[in-house]
């Protein structure tokens, strides 16, 4: 009876009740919107496209000072990348020391890896060849005819009688023939390997009379058209000792420019021992100057042409080098020195050779007081050459590491007061080093955008929305 009664007046008492149920409900929304409408200016930094970073977090990304900068429209050039090798100069590297004569290697005076220059002693030998004995001897012979042919020409010259001066005249005449003899085996001698000059073995041979024994092999002069000679014949070319080189590399400073001929030369091998003997021609040493050394590029056939056009118009090559870690080294400015005219018959490759100055790096002794230098590249080094192939005028460009990816999307991050907003963009090209945004509309020139980091930021963003966390998401392979 009462659920009855209840009903039968409910349009009278159900009206009223539902309105105090919505007032009551509806308070505390109008509390909630009232106290967070001053948050509003906060809005954009919480949306899912917007990302604050502490000072701490914006190194640890990488946004140091000049990482965040300002867009500009630039000429792109497009570039191919080739395996490349640092190798040697034919012909110009490596000094081969030969055995200028039949001998006993009696005293060794470098070892592997010691720095030389010019003139500096390598070896001592002691001499066996029979025809260098031979010319030593015939040579001091003449020595002695013309001894006695001035002595004899002093004597008439006392006399003044009879057949003195037709005496004097034969003897005068045979002075001269001696003179021009022992002129031309004093060559014959410095070929066999004699020093001249002065201070020379063939001086000490007409100072004192005796047979040369033993020589000393040093290390060849270089002239001016980078041919060799023996530094005992003729006065050494300016060149730096390496202690000039030891303080040139320790200060920082570099002095006059100093040609390549001149620098420290390494000895790379030292392919006898004390006691050997060695025919004349046979190898002593293998000398070393890494001044200037190739880059050996391993192009595939298909990239001939564009080597080609690279090489014919001068452009200029970038060689990558790795090193510790993930860092990278650049050596730009590079040209293309010339193309081999052939193709590898098994891996198809063509190679082309680039000039790759060097310079050392570091100069010290060994506990044993030997000087040892290193340089900055060597043969054997593993590089990457970029060619470049083709040039795009008033692009977009930035680093490969300011743009995240996820899916088929490519976002960078605009700098935006104290925060980074995430801005989709279309890439029109990318390689491993940079990237060709399109100019759609999407950014303008003068946009401040962060230039690296953009996967890091990319799973910051992820992380602040609730998502779960892709290791691949933001990152561009």
């Amino acid at each position: 009876m009462l659920l009855g009664s209840a009903l039968g007046t409910a349009n009278r008492w159900l009206p009223p009740l539902r309105g105090w149920v919505e007032a009551t409900v509806g308070t505390p929304e109008a509390d909630v919107s009232t106290n967070d409408a001053g948050h509003d200016d906060h809005a954009a930094h919480g949306d899912s496209d917007s990302l604050q970073l502490s000072a701490q977090a914006r190194r640890n990304v990488g946004l140091t000072e000049g990482m965040v900068r300002a867009i500009r429209l630039q000429t792109f050039t497009r570039h191919i990348t080739v395996p490349a090798t640092v190798v040697e100069r034919p012909g110009r590297t490596r000094i081969q020391i030969p055995a200028p004569m039949t001998g006993i290697v009696n005293g060794i005076y470098v070892t592997r890896g010691q720095a030389v220059s010019a003139g500096d002693r390598l070896f001592r030998l002691r001499l066996t060849h029979e025809d260098l004995v031979k010319a030593q001897t015939e040579y001091l012979q003449t020595l002695g005819e013309l001894d006695v042919a001035k002595k004899e020409i002093g004597r008439l010259r006392d006399l003044t009688k009879g057949l003195v001066p037709a005496k004097l005249r034969e003897r005068l005449y045979e002075q001269e023939k001696l003179e021009v003899t022992l002129a031309a085996k004093r060559e014959a001698l410095a070929l066999h390997g004699l020093s001249k000059g002065p201070e020379g073995q063939i001086a000490r041979i007409d100072s004192e009379r005796i047979l040369i024994t033993e020589i000393d092999v040093r290390v060849p002069a270089m002239n001016l058209d980078a041919s060799l000679r023996n530094p005992a014949n003729e006065p050494l070319v300016a060149r730096r000792s390496f202690v000039q080189v030891a303080e040139t590399t320790s200060s920082g400073q570099q002095t006059a420019p100093i040609a390549a001929p001149m620098d420290p030369l390494i000895v790379q091998d030292v392919p006898v021992h004390r006691g050997q003997f060695v025919n004349a021609g046979e190898t002593l040493a293998t000398l070393v100057n890494y001044r200037d050394l190739y880059i050996e590029g391993q192009a595939f056939e298909q990239d001939s042409d564009e080597i080609e056009l690279a090489a014919k118009n001068g452009w200029t090559l970038t060689a990558i080098r790795e090193k510790s870690g993930s860092q990278q080294e650049s050596i730009p400015g590079l040209r293309i020195v010339y193309l081999d005219n052939e193709v590898e018959l098994h891996s198809r490759a063509m190679r082309f050779y680039v000039n790759l100055p060097n310079k050392i790096v570091h100069a010290t002794r060994t506990p044993e007081g030997f000087p040892v230098i290193g340089w900055r590249f060597k043969p054997g080094q593993r590089l990457q050459l970029r060619v470049p192939v083709e040039q795009w005028s008033k692009q977009i460009v930035l680093p490969v590491d300011a743009v995240a990816q996820e899916g088929a999307e490519y976002f960078v991050f605009q700098e935006n007061g104290d925060h980074f907003d995430r801005r989709p963009v279309h890439i029109q090209y990318r390689d491993q080093f940079q990237v060709v945004i399109a100019n759609d509309g999407s950014l303008f020139p003068g946009d401040k955008i962060a230039l690296t980091g953009g996967y890091q930021m990319q799973i910051a963003l992820k992380n602040k929305s609730g998502g779960g966390v892709d290791p691949h998401a933001g990152h561009s392979h």
